[in-house]
């Protein structure tokens, strides 16, 4: 595959599913040089959204794919963001099994780097990059992992699926959102996506968000004659503060998560920094964007404050909006609230079959289980879950994620190959 020979899958009955798995795992320590050029040279390929544009990113796997003979097709409502779709079926019938991984990354500020941002530069055991976490590791997972087992398709059951997406890093309508409303055969039984995770925990579910703009108004006036009317700006550092109440609805999780949520607090600060826990078990509040005022001697007339509250497995935004509004009773100069954006937040089984998989493996390769955590950020795995289907995210450890420097150990990424390859193949071969 990745070495560029001609691969013939294993001839005939009678290997043990230990033997399968051994192969498996030979065929990545033999091309582990070549992975990881395949991860470094998808860095290059700059895909920054916005703008958004990922042609470069999605030739570069179509020349993969197309070299490899793997079955595809492009599915592009918006020409610039294309995305990829492969799919085979297997020798007998069985579950579907569908991989996710988006293509796009954040873009490019004037942070300095140790590398070029666009180099995807291997150096100290590392491959640094913007999108290196975030997701090209994870996206290159879901890539090989389809060719390593189109090799051994004959032995599989049921249907595999790969959608590497565009338009993910600013939720928009052209990814899998729109593959997922238009494309049902890229829903299938199970999905596995290799956002980070870090390779010591799993995420089942993860928090969901409201977007509100809020417009105060008021008649202004000059600065210096401030009876004449109330500033909208100091409206506005009012309503924030009592926003805060948002903060103190409690969620009431399915009981299965609540269980796990009471178990969770090492691995959920492990996997996502100090805080982490009270941050995905609790609603946020975030303003950010104030808009106010036009000249320092003028009393503003009109203020516009973007609110990002986010939501934890058990609130929805009903539960939030009636805060909302209880708070915006008292204030009278609020004109509009308008949303700008909502996801519910979503959740399957932290204990389903891909999950215990996903565990089963990583004990065999690392000597310990991964904890089942809730995601912090959105990813498209909500798509599915939304929908009912199981979806868990297993990838490598969010170092450096949007800012300067963000990076994946080489160690890890391969370590993510490994546990999608054997966990791919224990999902579509066990009865």
């Amino acid at each position: 595959m990745v070495s560029g020979q001609a691969v013939v899958g294993p001839s005939g009955g009678g290997e043990s599913v230990d033997e399968m798995k051994e192969m498996l795992l030979g065929w990545i320590e033999r091309d582990e040089e070549k992975l990881v050029d395949f991860f470094s040279r998808f860095i290059q390929a700059k895909s920054p959204n916005p703008p958004g544009d990922t042609t470069e990113a999605v030739g570069f796997i179509c020349d993969f794919l197309d070299r490899e003979k793997l079955p595809y097709k492009l599915v592009a409502p918006q020409p610039t963001m294309a995305n990829v779709v492969g799919g085979f079926e297997c020798a007998s019938p069985g579950r579907h099994l569908v991989f996710n991984g988006h293509i796009d990354v954040y873009p490019v500020g004037d942070e300095t780097w140790t590398h070029d941002p666009w180099s995807g530069a291997v150096a100290n055991g590392r491959v640094w990059g913007r999108g290196a976490c975030d997701m090209k590791a994870g996206t290159a997972t879901s890539i090989l992992t389809f060719a390593y087992l189109h090799r051994i398709q004959e032995k599989l059951k049921g249907r595999l699926t790969l959608t590497a997406v565009s338009d993910e890093e600013t939720m928009g309508p052209w990814g899998a959102r729109y593959l997922v409303e238009h494309n049902p055969e890229v829903l299938g039984d199970c999905l596995l996506n290799g956002e980070p995770s870090s390779p010591y925990s799993y995420r089942f579910g993860e928090k969901g968000l409201l977007w509100l703009a809020i417009t105060i108004a008021t008649p202004g006036a000059h600065g210096a004659y401030t009876h004449m009317s109330p500033s909208a700006t100091k409206t506005a550092a009012r309503l924030i503060a009592d926003l805060e109440a948002v903060t103190s609805i409690e969620p009431h999780p399915p009981r299965s998560v609540a269980k796990v949520i009471e178990q969770i607090e090492e691995p959920t600060e492990r996997a996502q920094g100090k805080g982490a826990y009270a941050t995905v078990t609790s609603v946020t509040l975030n303003i950010g964007t104030i808009h106010g005022g036009l000249k320092v001697n003028m009393t503003p007339g009109q203020c516009v404050v973007e609110a990002d509250i986010r939501l934890p497995v058990g609130v929805t935004k009903d539960d939030v909006m009636e805060r909302v509004n209880e708070v915006l009773a008292g204030y009278p100069e609020v004109t509009s609230v308008e949303q700008l954006g909502h996801n519910e937040a979503s959740s399957c089984d932290p204990y389903g079959e891909m999950a215990r998989i996903l565990r089963a493996n990583v004990k065999a390769l690392k000597g310990f289980e991964p904890s089942p955590i809730l995601s912090i950020g959105a990813t498209d795995a909500r798509l599915w879950r939304w929908r009912g289907i199981p979806g868990y995210v297993y990838g490598p450890s969010p170092t450096h994620m949007a800012s300067a420097d963000e990076y994946v150990e080489i160690d890890e990424y391969l370590h993510t190959i490994r546990t999608h390859v054997l966990s791919a193949y224990d999902y579509l071969t066990l009865p």
